[in-house]
């Protein structure tokens, strides 16, 4: 059973950072694209970002493009989200998820697995 976790949310000022970590245990990490998503009260889950396994490629939804970057470490199971010059727009829930043929894709339906989310709130 593969299970996802995320953790690192929290609040924050306008202008600072913040790292998310996803956890994967019970699955092949080495074989998944890792994507990160949001959702905001009453809104659709947004994309915001995703990293192949292979070649590391990675692919950013507009809003993030330049303050947010997708990693992973192999070695720990483990994707991560920093996210950097934060707005209060970027208040939302964080989801991360795992695509089991390590394609870079935007859509939440191709995604295979996913965590329960953790909160990130940004102060104006």
């Amino acid at each position: 059973q593969v299970q996802l976790v995320e953790s690192g949310g929290g609040l924050v000022q306008a202008g600072g950072s913040l790292r998310l970590s996803c956890s994967v245990s019970g699955g092949r990490f080495r074989e998944y694209a890792m994507g990160w998503f949001r959702q905001r009260p009453g809104n659709e889950r947004e994309f915001v970002g995703a990293i192949r396994e292979r070649g590391g490629y990675t692919y950013y939804g507009d809003s993030v493009k330049d303050r947010f970057t997708v990693s992973r470490d192999n070695a720990k199971n483990t994707a991560y989200l920093q996210m950097n010059s934060l707005k209060p727009e970027d208040t939302a829930v964080y989801y991360c998820a795992a695509q089991g043929v390590d394609i870079l894709t935007i859509r939440p339906e191709d995604y295979d697995y996913w965590g329960r989310g953790t909160q990130v709130t940004v102060s104006a």
